[in-house]
């Protein structure tokens, strides 16, 4: 059994990568994993502020939510990451909560698997006219920080618009891999 911490960080409770992400949760709990969701549109968390204090300390020295969640990545087997795409990058939300988990990086912290789910609005994935988008910047990224999966549903810009798209059933079955 691993614990999986599942991060959310769509602005939108209840949209597209927040339904991905629970099918994602549907299978690890499904397969007796120890799974715990957390939607960033609920915590009150700061822009990180460069200070560095944490690379001496190994905690932020601002004081909100981050910290409490920084603490169960550190706890986790498994991080999986869940946002909507905006203007080919991955929220601001989750931007923020990644620089705000600079205090784990000189620590023991325990996950060794990372898990991308992506929605956006358009079907491209990895090529706009010719070129590498941002989106594609951040899958690399993730690969190189032992990503063990990434699910992209494109074509899903309302809400609701994911509901019979074919990446429910990719994150839930990776889900029921971890």
């Amino acid at each position: 059994m691993k614990k999986i911490l599942i991060i959310s960080t769509s602005p939108r409770k209840g949209g597209n990568s927040d339904t991905l992400a629970h099918e994602f949760e549907r299978g690890a709990s499904e397969a007796g994993h120890e799974v715990e969701f957390i939607n960033l549109c609920d915590k009150n968390i700061a822009f990180c502020r460069g200070c560095l204090t944490c690379g001496k300390t190994n905690r932020c020295v601002i004081k909100d939510d981050a910290n409490v969640i920084v603490e169960k990545m550190h706890d986790a087997d498994v991080v999986v990451w869940a946002t909507p795409i905006y203007y080919y990058s991955v929220s601001g939300q989750m931007k923020t909560m990644i620089d705000r988990g600079n205090p784990l990086y000189d620590t023991d912290y325990h996950f060794t698997e990372t898990y991308l789910l992506a929605t956006a609005a358009e079907d491209e994935a990895e090529v706009v006219n010719g070129a590498k988008t941002a989106l594609q910047g951040w899958v690399d990224c993730f690969e190189r920080l032992s990503c063990k999966g990434t699910v992209f549903a494109g074509g899903v810009n309302n809400r609701g618009d994911i509901a019979n798209h074919p990446a429910l059933a990719e994150a839930y079955e990776m889900g029921r891999k971890v």
